[in-house]
């Protein structure tokens, strides 16, 4: 299940290489807008850029069929980390966040993930 942004959700993502979703957003993107992270469920995607959130939702059998949706870090009231020690490279971790119209997603990164560094992303946004 993908990131539609009306419904709570979790997630369980495996880290990806960049260059996998780069054809998939690039008409998504705006000027300077780039991709930091890319993770894949077992179909769906998520990409997080300097920005905002990207999710692929990949529809049907055949997989042709994608549905877009991007929430911005701007939108973001608050978020928290829970990894098993403090702002490392783990290979399990999650991330909440609580967007300001009540949609809140919960984001299991299976993996070794630098969570800190998307939290300093989030945070550069949220306290603006």
């Amino acid at each position: 299940m993908a990131v539609n942004f009306n419904q709570n959700s979790v997630f369980n993502l495996k880290p990806i290489n960049t260059d996998a979703v780069r054809n998939e957003v690039t008409g998504l993107l705006v000027p300077d807008e780039k991709i930091l992270y890319a993770f894949q469920s077992v179909r769906d995607q998520i990409v997080f850029t300097d920005k905002r959130i990207i999710s692929i939702d990949v529809q049907g059998i055949t997989g042709k069929k994608k549905s877009f949706a991007t929430m911005p870090y701007s939108k973001v009231q608050y978020f928290s980390i829970q990894t098993p020690g403090f702002m490392e490279l783990f290979p399990d971790s999650e991330l909440f966040l609580m967007f300001n119209n009540g949609f809140t997603a919960n984001f299991e990164f299976k993996g070794k993930v630098d969570i800190g560094m998307i939290g300093r992303i989030i945070s550069s946004y949220v306290l603006e």
